[in-house]
């Protein structure tokens, strides 16, 4: 994984990676042109298109952990990321299950 800039992470097979605030995970999206996403190119003020739609269920915490492995049952949350990224802003649509579902934020630079 390499540096693009601030905002986002070069992955192996065409692939790129941002960090979602919403989530607080990365998401990528594979841009070499197989697939139907298009990026600017820029990794400081991204934008890419069309929307980005992450499914999947929200990562387990510790004690959740703990309570699995001591056979006890478990429904995972289901969590649901969408959004589009303009000149390096994260938009988050109405249809994420998250805190901010509606909002507009800037891109956050990848963490350290």
């Amino acid at each position: 994984m390499s540096a693009i800039g601030s905002k986002l992470r070069r992955l192996e097979g065409g692939r790129i990676a941002f960090w979602c605030p919403g989530c607080n995970q990365a998401h990528q999206i594979t841009v070499d042109g197989s697939r139907g996403w298009k990026w600017n190119g820029d990794g400081n003020r991204p934008t890419i298109a069309p929307s980005v739609l992450v499914n999947g269920t929200v990562p387990i915490t510790e004690e959740e952990h703990a309570r699995i492995m001591n056979g006890e049952a478990f429904v995972p949350t289901p969590l649901i990321c969408h959004t589009f990224i303009r000149d390096g802003d994260i938009q988050f649509l109405s249809d994420c299950s998250h805190a901010l579902a509606g909002q507009t934020v800037p891109l956050p630079d990848w963490p350290l």
